[in-house]
């Protein structure tokens, strides 16, 4: 497994619809992560900046990147795209982290 980790940004006033919509995500998201080798996914809120920070435990970056191609997650981004600052295709703006210290 790897560790990918991520900033995204949620508008201030729609941080309780975007907490709201991921409890729970749909089931066939779920589904199509898993099948895509996503093993844990965690997003935290800074609720001063409503900045969000994500971290997954992936199998391999192509099969993360093919999660975008799956009609669920385009459903899925497309609506979310008015929660949060987003791209002209529906991703959510977002900003890969490097890892900088990792304590086991």
């Amino acid at each position: 497994m790897f560790v990918k980790a991520f900033r995204m940004r949620v508008h201030p006033d729609h941080v309780a619809e975007y907490e709201r919509r991921h409890n729970p995500i749909w089931p066939e998201l779920e589904t199509v992560l898993k099948a895509h080798g996503v093993g844990r996914y965690v997003i935290f809120l800074d609720e001063t900046t409503a900045d969000l920070f994500a971290y997954a435990e992936i199998e391999s970056e192509d099969r993360w990147q093919a999660i975008a191609r799956t009609e669920v997650c385009q459903r899925w981004w497309q609506s979310m795209q008015a929660l949060m600052p987003s791209h002209a295709d529906g991703s959510p703006e977002s900003r890969d982290l490097r890892q900088v210290f990792n304590l086991q």
